[in-house]
């Protein structure tokens, strides 16, 4: 898999601009676990996503995550670029949640192609809609959906990603996708456990009953 083919506005730039790109624009192999981006502190550029998965999730005061969207094959980061983007004050860390590649355009390059390329500039737009979207839908989750239901969802989706029914994943680490405490993961996730829907082990999370934390979720 090329940059070029990946790159959705690659075919609208021009020779020169092609050029620049393809010499600047750099692949990294990024560890499971490790954090690429923290908010106001980096200027990473802008991350296309090759192969793995990314976390972007936001920092409370008191140091408590919430995952605001996952990014996989093909997805692209813009708020790690956030620089380039004056009016937006938005703090996003960025982590590889698994072995990942990614393509890094530099900051200051994708910003002189947004200002120089009507096309650069409709795609960035795209991007920040698409992101914001998501963003809004997480706060109505959080605002109008009891947790019972943010966790049923929670786990339906992690289910529909990783492609099983047995999540091997912490209370903790749920805790901080969701923006709680492990405690309150812990207590909910037992309930669905006397109730059927779950099974569990220690550092892994078994959805017994689908059906019934689709029905959970949809209240």
């Amino acid at each position: 898999m090329e940059f070029t083919s990946c790159f959705p506005v690659w075919d609208v730039l021009t020779p020169s601009q092609q050029r620049r790109l393809s010499a600047a624009v750099q692949e990294r192999n990024i560890p499971k676990g490790t954090v690429i981006h923290r908010g106001s502190l980096d200027c990473t550029g802008l991350l296309l996503v090759r192969s793995g998965q990314l976390r972007a999730y936001i920092l409370s005061d008191e140091g408590r995550e919430i995952t605001i969207y996952r990014l996989i094959e093909m997805d692209a980061c813009l708020f790690s670029a956030s620089c380039v983007m004056r009016n937006v004050q938005f703090d996003v860390s960025v982590e590889a949640e698994k072995e990942t590649r990614v393509w890094v355009i530099p900051s200051d390059l994708y910003q002189a192609l947004s200002e120089e390329s009507a096309a650069v500039a409709n795609y960035t737009n795209a991007l920040m809609s698409s992101r914001f979207s998501e963003v809004m839908w997480l706060m109505e989750q959080i605002m109008w959906k009891s947790f019972d239901r943010r966790l049923a969802d929670f786990l339906l989706r992690e289910s529909a990603l990783e492609g099983t029914d047995t999540l091997s994943i912490t209370h903790e680490r749920i805790a901080n996708h969701l923006g709680s405490a492990r405690e309150v993961v812990t207590r909910m996730l037992r309930y669905f456990q006397d109730g059927g829907l779950v099974k569990l082990s220690r550092g892994c999370v078994e959805l017994s009953d689908p059906k019934g934390l689709r029905t959970l979720c949809e209240g």
